[in-house]
């Protein structure tokens, strides 16, 4: 049976830190039988025990920054980012970071809270967390979410494949969910990053988004998936979420893997360009830089 270990919430409870703090305990038990993210493992990581994210018990970060390339509106944004991830996308520009739950170094959460905030405090409009993937960090991440300050802007940068489990755990803490909506279909999906039942989980969790926050949709144009892929994410957001800012992004570049996929041999052509932008004229989209 799978263990949901939903956490309550007593009524004392008034702010996101408390509220995270509260959860903590719950979701580092869940651990013992991991099903934070969609592939429902069921790993003991306590024990050693790895699903297919590889990620123990504790977590590695690869990278703690200042960034300037994410949306207008969010940046300067203070980036934490998580090692290992639940998804294997060919075309992953920190694929060997990403992948690797070893990759930088151990997570010292008090350390990268008082950096956070330091970064806050000089300048920086938000914390972003990110990965990798870090649904699959959850614990971790509800303790620095503990000691970041209330007013403090937070962004779960995500691929959205998490389990309804760790919706009930991040609920009410994050003021935005930019999420990358990757592939139109299941095929695409499974071929370009190993994940079966890809749609119906992510279109859930931007459903979930959605009602909690703040919601930007990321959509990476890539070479050779303007049809199968972007116009059917983007029929499927001018259907649901008409309102949602979109980002599509034509910054598709062959990293890590793509060498395995023909279609990425090449870069979007200026066809493939002027079409997804047409998609998105068609459609209403919401979109911004």
């Amino acid at each position: 049976m799978l263990s949901r270990l939903r956490p309550t919430i007593p009524s004392r409870i008034t702010n996101r830190a408390e509220l995270a703090a509260h959860r903590h305990p719950s979701a580092l038990q869940s651990l013992e039988n991991c099903h934070l993210c969609a592939h429902h493992c069921g790993v003991n990581r306590h024990r050693g025990q790895r699903g297919f994210c590889k990620v123990g018990a504790r977590s590695n970060i690869f990278s703690s920054q200042i960034e300037v390339s994410d949306e207008l509106e969010l940046i300067p944004t203070y980036a934490i980012a998580f090692s290992g991830c639940d998804m294997r996308c060919s075309f992953c520009i920190t694929g060997a970071d990403s992948w690797n739950p070893s990759a930088g170094t151990p997570m010292n959460v008090t350390q990268i809270a008082h950096k956070a905030t330091s970064a806050l405090e000089n300048g920086a409009r938000s914390v972003m967390i990110l990965g990798g993937e870090p649904t699959v960090h959850l614990p971790n991440v509800l303790e620095l979410v503990s000691l970041l300050p209330e007013e403090a802007y937070l962004i779960w940068k995500t691929n959205a494949h998490a389990s309804s489990q760790s919706r009930d755990y991040l609920q009410g803490l994050f003021d935005c969910w930019l999420v990358d909506y990757k592939f139109g279909n299941d095929t695409c999906a499974f071929q370009l990053s190993g994940v079966r039942n890809y749609s119906e989980v992510v279109q859930e969790n931007l459903q979930f988004a959605h009602q909690d926050s703040e919601l930007i949709v990321r959509h990476l144009l890539m070479p050779g998936h303007v049809y199968c892929c972007w116009q059917k994410v983007a029929t499927w957001i001018a259907a649901c979420l008409p309102q949602v800012k979109v980002h599509l992004m034509f910054g598709f570049w062959p990293a890590w893997q793509s060498q395995k996929h023909p279609e990425f041999q090449k870069q979007t052509t200026p066809t493939e360009l002027d079409d997804a932008r047409k998609i998105a004229e068609t459609l209403n989209l919401r979109l911004i830089e």
